[in-house]
């Protein structure tokens, strides 16, 4: 299994512009990667540039805070879907996970489960905010939600993807769902120690040069 194949190839910043999204496209197809990351907005454009490419298109949902209303996170996802979306990232809400409400964090997974309609869905639990046992607990939520992923980070908080935290993710869920690694994943080394340590799926703005290490 090369690298390559389990990458999101992924631009989540706030001055990404047509002409970037249409490169990210691009070099998704040139380098075989699983899909492109995206922020919603640019959903219809990549579902377009990628049709029949083999190349997925996954976007974010209730980025990068998680902490809006569950309605509107669910109707993000749907008008996603709608737009040609075949994987939606969605966060948490992470203060309610810290007040330990898991019926409200349950619920709000399950409602964008639900949203997308089928379609693979990855919790990011923004790990470099939780306890060990908060990372389990958000696991065990989203699981029982009927998510397809739990996912490590937004990489936009205070840390990213650590082995540590894969690991720890991957024995919690066991062969229930899948896990992704996300944020600060730079080279062909991190992301096989990721790859070492459970990770299913890999989230990467870096993917061109850590293909590039592989090779």
């Amino acid at each position: 299994m090369s690298l390559a194949s389990i990458i999101d190839h992924t631009l989540l910043k706030a001055n990404a512009t047509k002409s970037q999204i249409e490169q990210l496209c691009d070099e998704a197809i040139e380098y075989g990667f699983a899909s492109v990351c995206v922020n919603t907005c640019w959903v219809p454009l990549c579902a377009q540039r990628l049709a029949n490419s083999g190349v997925k298109v996954c976007c974010v949902v209730g980025f990068p805070l998680g902490a809006m209303a569950p309605e509107s996170k669910a109707h993000e996802a749907a008008r996603a879907v709608a737009d040609g979306a075949d994987e939606v990232d969605m966060v948490i809400n992470i203060g309610w996970l810290l007040d330990g409400d898991d019926d409200a964090v349950r619920d709000d997974i399950a409602g964008v489960v639900a949203a997308a309609d089928g379609k693979c869905v990855k919790v990011i639990i923004e790990t470099c905010l939780l306890t060990d046992e908060q990372k389990v607990r958000a696991c065990e939520l989203a699981v029982e939600a009927g998510a397809s992923f739990v996912k490590t980070s937004t990489g936009f908080s205070t840390g990213g993807a650590t082995a540590e935290d894969v690991a720890l993710m991957r024995k919690t869920v066991g062969d229930r769902c899948k896990v992704k690694a996300s944020g600060g994943i730079h080279t062909a080394e991190d992301a096989q120690a990721m790859v070492d340590a459970g990770a299913d799926r890999l989230g990467c703005s870096a993917g061109v040069a850590i293909v590039a290490g592989e090779r």
